[in-house]
């Protein structure tokens, strides 16, 4: 049995990966506040809920690394959605988007990276909205940006990581049903993880680095 941890696993696509890795493993939920639906998986006993996590913490994380033994995948899933637009920009709320999506994710995987295994792997949720050759629509300046940014960490770390036997996916989880985007897309939460879920079985040192579109397709940078 492996150890997962997924951050931002209370709702959505981070439950639904839950949901998933509980059937075979160990699973560390991270989140600020669980949910109804979280305490009930962790009821059935293969879920870890640690609650009053905040990934853009450094002394939070920095002990919660020190609790953590023997990662094998580490989910880097939780993130915000803010839209502004070039009339209507708020900086304050492109900052928390960049703190929350783009550096939350690093400090925590660089705070982990000695606890993951050999052979472990770690998983970035990210946009295809962070691709510069994809963007054909403006807008969205947070959030392009900090999922530009996570890319980019994700990449490096793909190189960092390499030595120590860890593999790093980045992936692009569909437009989905989510409190995130107003319950609007095309797949369900469950529809996604469990794509999410095969790419990151999937994974390999050989593809590490990779951009994935959880239906397999490789996006441009």
């Amino acid at each position: 049995m492996s150890k997962i941890v997924i951050t931002g696993a209370n709702r959505g696509i981070g439950l639904e990966l839950t949901r998933i890795a509980a059937a075979d493993h160990e699973v560390v939920a991270l989140v600020r506040k669980s949910s109804p639906e979280l305490d009930a998986l962790a009821a059935e006993g293969s879920v870890t809920v640690r609650e009053g996590v905040d990934v853009t913490d450094d002394v939070g994380v920095a002990e919660l690394a020190n609790e953590l033994e023997g990662v094998d995948v580490l989910i880097n899933n939780a993130g915000i959605l803010r839209r502004e637009s070039l009339r209507a920009l708020d900086f304050d709320s492109i900052r928390a988007q960049l703190e929350v999506n783009a550096l939350a994710p690093l400090r925590l995987t660089a705070s982990l990276a000695p606890r993951i295994n050999r052979g472990g792997k770690v998983a970035f949720i990210t946009s295809r909205m962070g691709s510069i050759a994809d963007n054909t629509s403006g807008g969205a300046y947070g959030y392009r940006m900090s999922k530009a940014a996570l890319n980019m960490a994700a990449t490096s770390l793909a190189h960092d990581l390499a030595g120590e036997g860890v593999a790093v996916a980045i992936l692009h989880p569909g437009y989905v049903r989510t409190d995130m985007t107003g319950h609007s897309g095309h797949l369900e939460p469950a529809e996604s993880a469990a794509l999410l879920w095969e790419r990151i079985e999937a994974l390999t040192p050989e593809t590490s680095g990779t951009f994935w579109h959880a239906n397999g397709e490789v996006l441009p940078w």
